[in-house]
């Protein structure tokens, strides 16, 4: 008997210590498949591999290697992410790195009550998700922006409403190129205790499952299949 309740501890230290799929895991595309480019912050991270999932034997899922954060690190890392292979669709989101809050000495999540300001301000974030917009473009890729999720009451250092304001930003950026919008915002705030962490801009496992399926199924949409 005892034995046996050892065999079982060995087997549950092995399943417990065995590797989880990683959502920046290289991956290594399937011939005749087409090639679609997740870019975007801990959200898109979070629906990665459920997208990948969801998508498995039609689409080779792609993200880049990090999170996305703001469009000021877009700027300067968007040539190494599109690379240069080609991409049928890009589906793209930068939004809660660049309202959040920082303080004078680049501390993270700085409350605005106490002088923190915008990582990158309204204006900025307009001003350099045109650029990212036009760069990607050249790709000859189709593109699907995706909008900023909502901020739950009590968000340490990103503020309720916010996220509605740079939507609006990004929506005349998107009219400018003609680039649809995929809407998570709604969502996520109609069924915001269901899907979204309390007090917390990131999803429980079950909403960023959801997220995932809503990306899989329009980028299917998007690609014509």
């Amino acid at each position: 008997m005892k034995y046996f309740i050892l065999l079982l501890c060995l087997l549950n230290t092995c399943l417990l210590g065995a590797k989880r799929p990683s959502p920046f895991k290289k991956v290594e595309d399937k011939p005749n498949l087409p090639r679609v480019l997740l870019i975007g912050d801990s959200i898109s991270i979070g629906y990665t591999l459920p997208v990948r999932e969801f998508l498995k034997g039609k689409v080779n899922v792609h993200r880049i290697p990090t999170n996305g954060g703001p469009t000021t690190k877009g700027i300067t890392s968007i040539d190494a992410w599109l690379g240069k292979d080609k991409w049928d669709l890009i589906h793209f989101n930068w939004g809660l790195h660049d309202l959040k809050f920082m303080g004078p000495n680049g501390e993270n999540l700085f409350p605005k009550e106490k002088g923190g300001k915008a990582q990158v301000s309204l204006e900025e974030y307009e001003a350099n998700l045109d650029k990212l917009t036009a760069r990607m473009k050249k790709t000859g890729a189709k593109l699907v922006w995706r909008n900023t999720t909502p901020i739950p009451s009590g968000s340490k250092g990103r503020y309720v409403g916010d996220s509605v304001k740079y939507n609006e930003a990004a929506a005349r950026v998107m009219k400018k190129h003609n680039v649809p919008t995929q809407d998570l915002f709604t969502v996520s705030k109609e069924r915001m205790e269901e899907l979204m962490l309390p007090a917390n801009v990131h999803y429980k496992k079950e909403g960023s499952g959801l997220l995932g399926e809503l990306v899989a199924k329009r980028i299917l949409k998007e690609l014509g299949k």
